[in-house]
């Protein structure tokens, strides 16, 4: 069956094109999202979620949305979207965080301009009938510092826009490098020393706990006198009353704000106040990113839909169409390999070491280290996957370690997953051969090559002589067919391990019957979902 998604806001009619020549059935419904009862009622008949900011993503709404798969946002704001109640569900939220950032910029850039030369209040004093020219002197933007903070996608643009002003520009940005810096022709600073020097100071940072009121009266007493403050980002970056303080003061000569605490702002302490320019959330606001952001959030979501592909994925880790076909194997050997281990331990895990080995080192380790937190926490909670397993893990307050290395064996490549809990350690390994199946290679540290199944029991046992024999018969007698039996030892006469593929699941009286056996120590019934080893 074809999957299905809801477009519930206005996207370009080309947007919906695409999801059909995906071969994805599409509803294209734009004023939906502004109805919050009727899509709670629809919800549930959908794979997927297109939206811009109308629609409301809320905890309820995902709740109710029993088949949801994917949000795609047209934009770069997420806002709108519960993203941990989505991760919790395992729902991918994407966004399109390149296709507006060149409109976003110009728009800092343009507001920068109104802003040092008093355009839009000029032009109302002149249309108003009045030649009020000595009222209206500016500033040159050539030789003035700007400061930049937040030098990422949008933030580097308009550093870059302001070099080719002829400006001195200033960034801050903890993941700036200094060569990417230098790249750019700026100079990467700390905050404080930005606030001093600046004569501009444009934001251009995601809203986090670090950032919100990342300028307020204390950041601005630090600024320069006659400085001026442009925001395109988000309106909770400023504490909006401290700023109405500043310009109030003269301290700051001028703001150019596009974005507010709470939107739509049809009342703001900085409505007019002098020198003031403000534009209703404009920064994406072109006929080109409109199209851009749509085109891109419907090509993202069929991709995923259709092929498995994850691109710019608040919650996941991304996965290109042209990584998939080799990813992927090894996708389901990191779940098989957490799931081995989550079935078998049955005290609380308190840390998971995974090992990256040989080829399996240069792969995308986030996705399969998502792959293996599910298969390892599976078996205690049931509806989980790539997208909530790390949160689910880190909730339970596991520590998590990741290590790569250079190819260390005869395989090419192969993933080792370690757990330790009160009582003991345990570890297992395995390998995708040339057929694209997951193979166990190694378990409590015993070398072995076994073939992943639906059915499965794994027995820990003495080295004697006997033991094939007691459980051969043991299930032959019950009438479970063996169709694969692998056996491994750390050294004469000592610890031995064997793993059996079933056809049919084992009942807990022959488990018992194998248990009773005076060498063996353990034996457990395992079950692996087979889409997962197919």
């Amino acid at each position: 069956m074809a999957p299905r998604v809801l477009v519930s806001d206005k996207l370009s009619p080309t947007a919906v094109q695409i999801f059909k020549d995906r071969g994805v059935e599409v509803d294209y419904l734009p004023d939906l999202g502004k109805d919050k009862e009727q899509l709670l009622a629809v919800i549930d008949q959908y794979d997927g979620l297109a939206i811009r900011s109308a629609t409301k993503v809320t905890e309820k709404l995902i709740e109710a949305a029993t088949k949801l798969k994917v949000i795609g946002r047209a934009g770069i704001g997420v806002d709108n979207v519960d993203i941990p109640a989505a991760s919790r569900k395992g729902i991918i939220v994407m966004n399109t965080p390149f296709g507006n950032s060149i409109t976003t910029a110009e728009h800092a850039v343009a507001l920068m301009f109104a802003v040092a030369r008093q355009l839009p209040a000029a032009d109302a004093s002149t249309q108003a009938g009045k030649w009020e020219k000595n009222r209206f002197m500016g500033v040159e933007i050539t030789g003035k510092t700007l400061g930049v903070i937040g030098c990422g996608n949008i933030g580097s643009i308009v550093a870059s826009r302001g070099v080719g002003l002829k400006m001195r520009v200033v960034a801050f940005d903890p993941f700036l490098s200094t060569e990417r810096a230098s790249q750019l022709g700026i100079e990467k600073v700390e905050l404080e020393e930005l606030f001093k020097r600046s004569d501009f100071i444009t934001l251009h940072t995601p809203m986090t706990e670090k950032t919100k009121g990342i300028i307020d009266k204390n950041a601005i007493a630090q600024m320069k006198d006659g400085v001026r403050i442009i925001n395109c980002a988000r309106g909770g970056l400023i504490v909006e009353a401290d700023l109405a303080e500043g310009i109030k003061s003269g301290k700051v000569a001028g703001a150019g704000v596009d974005v507010f605490e709470v939107e739509p702002a049809t009342e703001s302490v900085l409505f007019g106040l002098e020198n003031v320019v403000c534009t209703p959330h404009l920064g994406a606001s072109t006929t080109e990113a409109q199209e851009n952001v749509a085109l891109q959030v419907a090509e993202q979501m069929a991709d995923y839909l259709v092929r498995g592909a994850v691109t710019n994925a608040i919650n996941m880790p991304s996965i290109t169409a042209e990584e998939a076909p080799t990813l992927t194997p090894f996708v389901k050997l990191a779940e098989v390999l957490g799931d081995f281990v989550g079935q078998v331990t049955d005290e609380p895990i308190k840390s998971v070491e995974i090992v990256y080995d040989g080829a399996t080192a240069a792969m995308n380790t986030r996705a399969l280290t998502s792959a293996a937190l599910a298969g390892l926490i599976k078996s205690q909670v049931s509806d989980v996957n790539m997208v909530s397993a790390p949160i689910m893990v880190k909730e339970r307050g596991i520590q998590l370690t990741e290590s790569r290395r250079d190819k260390s064996g005869v395989f090419d490549g192969y993933i080792k997953l370690t757990i330790t809990t009160e009582k003991q350690t345990r570890s297992v390994a395995g390998t995708v051969f040339s057929d694209g199946k997951p193979r166990f290679i190694q378990i409590k540290g015993i070398n072995l090559d076994a073939e992943v199944g639906r059915h499965m029991v794994y027995t820990t046992n003495n080295d004697a002589p006997g033991i094939i024999g007691l459980l051969g018969t043991t299930f032959g007698e019950a009438g479970v067919n063996i169709a694969n039996f692998q056996l491994g030892r750390n050294r004469p006469g000592g610890d031995a391990i064997a793993l059996l593929y079933v056809d049919s699941p084992v009942s807990d009286a022959v488990l018992d019957a194998v248990r009773g056996h005076k060498e063996i120590a353990s034996a457990k019934r395992l079950q692996f979902d087979v889409a997962s080893v197919d």
